[in-house]
């Protein structure tokens, strides 16, 4: 571990209000000393208590940067459990980068990418999975994602792996100790003990990832493609859910040529949503390359929107894309409801009898507005597990910890096999230790530098 004294910009490089630079290490008092004048003249950062604030400037020389507020946060009580300051300038963006550049000549060093939090992990103040949770927190997308991240932030998945290791390592102590000591440490009647054990920890192992793929939908969105046939309303459906005019729309069919990409929180849910060209037998050379890229949007998504326009009746273009939404997950959306319909639920869940699952079918109008709700509690019943969000929930949201749990859970079952094949105690002790390993992945005691490296390379700068 480097024990030098970095420092970087920890808050976004924008003119802002006020901007921070943080400061950590050996010399981090000192560093600030050296460009830090209290407003009286009188005092160094040195004669102060840990945990205060104080008033003063920044100053190159006799040259006046900025007025500024510096707080002062001695080891081990910091975010990296080092001594840390950071001076809060007003946040210009010149300002921000003379004064680290002033901080940088007086014996700090640029920070890499991370390297706060991980120093916080290597100094032993957080676990792995809480300094994943940090990055998590940062890029929330919507509430349920924040929230999941704070839970694990507060160490709600680190608790419960740390519980079920501690579990397994009772099962191995117990074993290599009877293996060791057959005369004074029995084992009969243990692979029946041992079995009930096992079953327990499965359970909340698998509970464990079938909460991942929750995780990852709230975390990254579900991908979505709005799909049908020319003028069904799709472009207007999108400047709906977007809330602003983001897509062109006219009464012209095949408006759209290109697929449109945007990110929006509905009901708390993010939805990567896709707006494409309208599926038809296109004439025109753009058109058509504009049809096969919604084809394929279609294919890789996670959930179509398949949008009827009720007003007209369905024909061969409706019936090319109820043969590309087989097997997916679909909410078809009647729009245009507020005309004369020409098109019934009856005629459309006939239409689509093979799909996988059962197809619902909402009535909307992107004019007037109607149909969202029902559509959002839809999304919800279609893709999370039991209530999203619950404030007591343990839930994976990274695919690191997903593959992890999955190699412990592995390996219990065959723990489970051995006993059901009433294989020797050592054959246990084995697998048990596996999976044992597998979960301290997680919390980043069975892990190598080059992954730890890998894992803060993707935090932003300074934090």
């Amino acid at each position: 571990m480097k024990t030098d004294t970095i420092a970087a910009i920890a808050t976004a490089l924008s003119d802002s209000g006020i901007g921070i630079i943080r400061i950590s290490g050996p010399e981090a008092v000192t560093v600030a000393d050296r460009i830090f004048r209290t407003g009286s003249g009188k005092h160094r950062l040195k004669e102060y208590a840990t945990h205060t604030i104080h008033y003063g400037f920044v100053a190159d020389g006799d040259e006046i940067l900025d007025e500024v507020m510096v707080s002062l946060m001695l080891a081990p009580r910091s975010y990296t459990k080092e001594d840390t300051v950071e001076i809060n300038c007003h946040g210009g963006v010149l300002l921000l980068q003379k004064v680290l550049g002033l901080v940088l000549r007086n014996g700090a060093r640029m920070a890499e990418p991370g390297e706060f939090t991980k120093r916080a992990f290597l100094n032993g103040r957080i676990d792995l999975s809480r300094a994943e949770a940090v990055m998590d927190l940062i890029h929330s997308q919507n509430e349920f994602a924040l929230k999941a991240s704070i839970r694990q932030l507060k160490g709600s998945l680190a608790e419960a792996i740390r519980q079920i290791r501690s579990e397994i390592l009772y099962e191995i102590a117990f074993i290599e100790s009877a293996l060791d000591d057959p005369e004074h440490i029995s084992t009969d009647g243990y692979p029946e003990k041992l079995s009930v054990v096992v079953e327990n920890l499965l359970g909340r192992l698998n509970r464990l990832l079938e909460s991942a793929e929750d995780g990852r939908l709230l975390k990254e969105g579900i991908r979505t493609v709005i799909v049908g046939k020319p003028n069904a309303g799709k472009s207007s459906l999108l400047n709906l859910l977007v809330g602003e005019e983001r897509a062109i729309v006219t009464d012209v069919e095949g408006t759209t040529r290109d697929a449109l990409e945007e990110s929006i929180r509905l009901g708390g849910i993010s939805l990567n949503i896709v707006d494409t060209a309208g599926i038809r037998n296109a004439t025109d050379a753009v058109e058509k390359i504009g049809v096969e890229r919604a084809r394929k949007y279609a294919r890789d998504a996670e959930l179509i929107l398949y949008v009827v326009d009720s007003s007209r009746p369905l024909d061969e273009s409706d019936k090319e894309i109820m043969d590309l939404v087989r097997e997916k997950k679909v909410i078809v959306l009647m729009n245009k409801t507020d005309l004369q319909p020409f098109v019934s639920e009856e005629e459309l869940l006939d239409s689509l009898d093979g799909t996988a699952g059962e197809v619902p079918v909402i009535r909307t109008s992107a004019k007037e507005n109607t149909g969202l709700e029902e559509f959002t509690e839809k999304i919800r019943e279609m893709f999370f597990h039991g209530k999203i969000g619950a404030d007591d929930e343990v839930m994976i949201t990274s695919l690191r910890h997903k593959e992890a749990v999955q190699e412990a859970y592995d390996s219990l079952c065959m723990v489970k096999k051995s006993l059901e094949d009433g294989m020797p105690e050592d054959f246990y002790s084995i697998d048990l230790m596996n999976a044992y390993a597998c979960l301290g992945r997680i919390l980043g005691e069975e892990v190598g530098e080059d992954l730890v490296n890998e894992i803060f390379s993707k935090f932003c700068m300074g934090k």
